[in-house]
Protein backbone atom coordinates (compact mmCIF):
# COMPACT_ATOMS: atom_id res chain seq x y z
CA UNK A 1 0.00 0.00 0.00
CA UNK A 2 3.09 2.48 1.00
CA UNK A 3 4.21 1.36 -2.53
CA UNK A 4 1.67 2.73 -4.49
CA UNK A 5 1.21 6.09 -2.35
CA UNK A 6 4.79 6.59 -2.82
CA UNK A 7 4.15 5.94 -6.43
CA UNK A 8 0.91 8.72 -6.83
CA UNK A 9 3.15 11.04 -4.96
CA UNK A 10 5.76 11.16 -7.07
CA UNK A 11 3.42 11.36 -10.26
CA UNK A 12 1.86 14.17 -8.22
CA UNK A 13 4.98 16.18 -7.93
CA UNK A 14 5.72 15.49 -11.51
CA UNK A 15 3.06 16.93 -12.89
CA UNK A 16 3.55 20.13 -12.55
CA UNK A 17 6.85 19.70 -14.49
CA UNK A 18 5.20 17.47 -16.80
CA UNK A 19 2.54 19.83 -17.20
CA UNK A 20 4.97 22.57 -18.79
CA UNK A 21 6.63 20.26 -20.87
CA UNK A 22 3.55 19.25 -22.28
CA UNK A 23 2.51 22.84 -22.42
CA UNK A 24 5.75 23.63 -24.15
CA UNK A 25 5.25 21.16 -26.74
CA UNK A 26 1.54 22.53 -27.96
CA UNK A 27 3.32 25.78 -27.79
CA UNK A 28 5.70 25.01 -30.87
CA UNK A 29 3.41 22.79 -32.66
CA UNK A 30 0.44 25.58 -32.34
CA UNK A 31 -1.16 27.09 -35.43
CA UNK A 32 0.71 29.06 -37.83
CA UNK A 33 -1.00 32.13 -37.06
CA UNK A 34 -0.47 32.18 -33.19
CA UNK A 35 2.91 30.69 -33.40
CA UNK A 36 4.07 33.17 -35.75
CA UNK A 37 2.69 36.97 -35.20
CA UNK A 38 -0.98 36.02 -37.24
CA UNK A 39 -0.04 35.09 -40.30
CA UNK A 40 1.41 31.17 -41.31
CA UNK A 41 4.91 31.56 -42.90
CA UNK A 42 5.83 34.76 -41.47
CA UNK A 43 9.55 34.87 -41.72
CA UNK A 44 9.59 33.67 -45.11
CA UNK A 45 7.37 36.77 -46.08
CA UNK A 46 8.44 39.26 -43.80
CA UNK A 47 8.63 42.87 -45.43
CA UNK A 48 5.57 41.33 -47.26
CA UNK A 49 1.93 42.74 -45.87
CA UNK A 50 0.52 41.49 -42.75
CA UNK A 51 -2.57 41.86 -43.92
CA UNK A 52 -1.94 38.88 -46.40
CA UNK A 53 -2.36 35.24 -45.57
CA UNK A 54 -0.45 33.23 -47.98
CA UNK A 55 -1.51 29.29 -48.29
CA UNK A 56 0.91 26.71 -48.78
CA UNK A 57 0.61 23.19 -47.31
CA UNK A 58 -0.72 22.98 -43.61
CA UNK A 59 -4.39 22.53 -42.82
CA UNK A 60 -7.00 24.63 -44.22
CA UNK A 61 -8.61 25.29 -40.87
CA UNK A 62 -4.87 26.87 -39.73
CA UNK A 63 -5.57 29.27 -42.56
CA UNK A 64 -9.10 29.77 -41.56
CA UNK A 65 -7.71 30.76 -38.12
CA UNK A 66 -5.19 32.81 -39.41
CA UNK A 67 -7.49 34.86 -41.29
CA UNK A 68 -9.91 35.23 -38.66
CA UNK A 69 -7.19 36.32 -36.06
CA UNK A 70 -6.42 38.93 -38.65
CA UNK A 71 -9.62 40.26 -38.79
CA UNK A 72 -10.36 39.82 -34.83
CA UNK A 73 -7.49 41.24 -33.27
CA UNK A 74 -5.63 43.86 -35.52
CA UNK A 75 -8.68 45.53 -35.97
CA UNK A 76 -7.99 45.52 -40.13
CA UNK A 77 -11.23 45.70 -42.33
CA UNK A 78 -9.71 43.86 -44.95
CA UNK A 79 -7.01 40.77 -45.62
CA UNK A 80 -5.57 39.02 -48.74
CA UNK A 81 -5.56 35.91 -49.10
CA UNK A 82 -3.03 34.49 -51.84
CA UNK A 83 -2.22 31.38 -53.12
CA UNK A 84 -0.62 29.71 -56.22
CA UNK A 85 -0.44 26.58 -58.04
CA UNK A 86 -2.44 23.71 -56.13
CA UNK A 87 -2.96 25.85 -53.53
CA UNK A 88 -5.54 28.18 -55.34
CA UNK A 89 -8.23 25.39 -54.36
CA UNK A 90 -7.43 25.93 -50.38
CA UNK A 91 -7.36 29.67 -50.91
CA UNK A 92 -10.99 28.93 -52.11
CA UNK A 93 -11.85 26.62 -49.19
CA UNK A 94 -10.53 28.90 -46.43
CA UNK A 95 -12.45 32.00 -48.25
CA UNK A 96 -15.42 30.22 -48.10
CA UNK A 97 -15.10 28.46 -44.53
CA UNK A 98 -14.60 31.97 -43.19
CA UNK A 99 -17.28 33.91 -45.05
CA UNK A 100 -19.97 31.01 -44.10
CA UNK A 101 -18.85 29.99 -40.70
CA UNK A 102 -16.84 32.25 -38.96
CA UNK A 103 -17.73 36.14 -39.96
CA UNK A 104 -20.94 35.82 -41.97
CA UNK A 105 -20.30 39.35 -42.06
CA UNK A 106 -17.34 39.34 -44.46
CA UNK A 107 -17.21 39.39 -47.82
CA UNK A 108 -15.31 39.35 -50.88
CA UNK A 109 -13.96 42.59 -52.28
CA UNK A 110 -11.88 41.15 -55.26
CA UNK A 111 -10.69 38.31 -56.63
CA UNK A 112 -7.24 38.69 -58.76
CA UNK A 113 -5.49 35.87 -60.45
CA UNK A 114 -2.34 35.95 -62.92
CA UNK A 115 0.48 33.77 -64.03
CA UNK A 116 3.64 33.97 -62.48
CA UNK A 117 6.84 32.83 -64.17
CA UNK A 118 9.27 30.91 -61.25
CA UNK A 119 12.90 29.81 -62.07
CA UNK A 120 13.60 26.26 -60.67
CA UNK A 121 16.45 24.66 -59.19
CA UNK A 122 17.79 23.69 -62.51
CA UNK A 123 17.74 27.03 -64.17
CA UNK A 124 14.63 26.26 -66.17
CA UNK A 125 11.56 28.92 -66.29
CA UNK A 126 7.98 27.35 -65.69
CA UNK A 127 4.66 28.98 -65.19
CA UNK A 128 2.02 28.78 -62.56
CA UNK A 129 -0.86 30.36 -61.81
CA UNK A 130 -1.83 32.34 -58.53
CA UNK A 131 -4.58 34.02 -56.96
CA UNK A 132 -5.38 36.60 -54.79
CA UNK A 133 -9.09 36.67 -53.06
CA UNK A 134 -9.63 40.21 -50.69
CA UNK A 135 -12.03 39.67 -47.76
CA UNK A 136 -13.54 42.82 -46.18
CA UNK A 137 -15.33 42.80 -42.64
Amino acid sequence: MDEIQATSTQQAQQTPAMHEQHTQARHEQATPARREGNYPDAARHEGKDPNTIYIGKKGVMGYVLAVVTQFNNTGTSEVKIKARGNMISRAVDVAEIVRHRFLTSAAVKGIAISTEELLSEDGTKSKVSSIEITLVK
